[in-house]
């Protein structure tokens, strides 16, 4: 059964994360490049395959007692608030363009960009705490992978124009304050629990 509440929590926690993470900005580069839905593809493909390994990581961690998982998934959390709020613009990273645009090499690519960039990312290992506090698998994996994809895909059609609308210093401080919130929350609930 999917928990739609898990799922909303777990999509506006990652949205909010990946929003101002590289993953907009490559897929606003390989848009402009290529055909967007081939893009897309290959971006999917690959989020999903990270979700995918960080859930079964956080199925995993539920294994253990439940005081610990929420002091851990606390901790985590409050780290991951302090990457965000101390993050620094990494710049513009450069892309290679494949020498045909047939739908495998540049789904290929987009895949390929992603995969690596995007392993042991902040929002990779927020979603294996989410699996673990959570204990629902199925909602926190539709819902990380539906932000990924909705991230990704703002910024494959129009991440300029969001850009320019919504400061990306005002995202990262607000997904550092739902992971402040939630890294609070599960240290209470591991030390009243």
């Amino acid at each position: 059964m999917i928990s739609i509440s898990v799922m909303a929590v777990v999509f506006g926690v990652v949205f909010l994360a990946e929003l101002p993470d590289k993953t907009a900005l490559a897929g606003l580069v390989l848009g402009t490049r290529y055909r967007a839905s081939y893009v897309f593809a290959g971006v999917a493909a690959a989020f999903a395959l990270h979700v995918t390994l960080a859930v079964a990581a956080g199925s995993v961690l539920t294994l253990l007692p439940h005081q610990i998982v929420q002091a851990l998934t606390g901790v985590l959390f409050l780290g991951g608030a302090a990457v965000l709020l101390m993050k620094k613009d990494d710049g513009d990273e450069e892309i290679r363009r494949p020498k045909d645009q047939s739908f495998w090499k540049v789904s290929g690519a987009g895949f390929m960009l992603i995969l690596v960039a995007e392993f042991g990312d902040l929002t990779q290992i927020m979603t294996a705490n989410l699996a673990a506090r959570y204990d629902d698998p199925l909602s926190v994996g539709l819902g990380a992978v539906l932000a990924l994809w909705t991230v990704a895909g703002l910024g494959i059609v129009g991440g300029k124009a969001l850009m320019k609308r919504v400061p990306l210093t005002l995202i990262t401080r607000i997904a550092a304050a739902l992971m402040l919130a939630l890294g609070v929350w599960s240290l209470w609930e591991a030390i009243a629990g």
